[in-house]
């Protein structure tokens, strides 16, 4: 089975950054995209970013410039780092894999961990 477990979340203030990590087990990483997603209270699931078998990444318009994703196939990992964060970052954020191409949706992902709190303070 594909497993995954996000962490790396805290309490912040706005401005700073986090750094947030995946890790996976059960699947051969190079079939795989991972795509980063988060929740605010009141609010439905979005997608932040993803990286896709081959690399390409996808942003949000509202991440973009600030945050980046990359990962990591000797340990079979993927980070999201979070550079600027603001307020309206805040938000539990899941990391999540599917079939190889990269996607802001979240219906093509299959396989979901828990996910690592970020609270911004302003």
């Amino acid at each position: 089975d594909v497993q995954l477990q996000a962490s790396g979340g805290g309490f912040v203030q706005a401005g700073e950054s986090l750094t947030l990590s995946c890790a996976t087990s059960g699947f051969t990483y190079h079939d795989y995209a991972i795509g980063w997603f988060r929740q605010a209270p009141g609010k439905a699931r979005e997608g932040v970013a993803c990286i896709g078998s081959d690399g390409r990444t996808l942003y949000a318009e509202s991440v973009k410039g600030r945050f980046a994703i990359t990962s990591d196939n000797v340990e079979i990992k993927a980070f999201l780092q979070l550079n600027s964060l603001k307020p309206d970052d805040t938000a539990v954020y899941y990391c999540a894999a599917k079939w190889r191409g990269c996607s802001l949706l979240l219906t093509p992902y299959g396989s979901w961990g828990q996910g690592t709190q970020v609270t911004v303070s302003s």
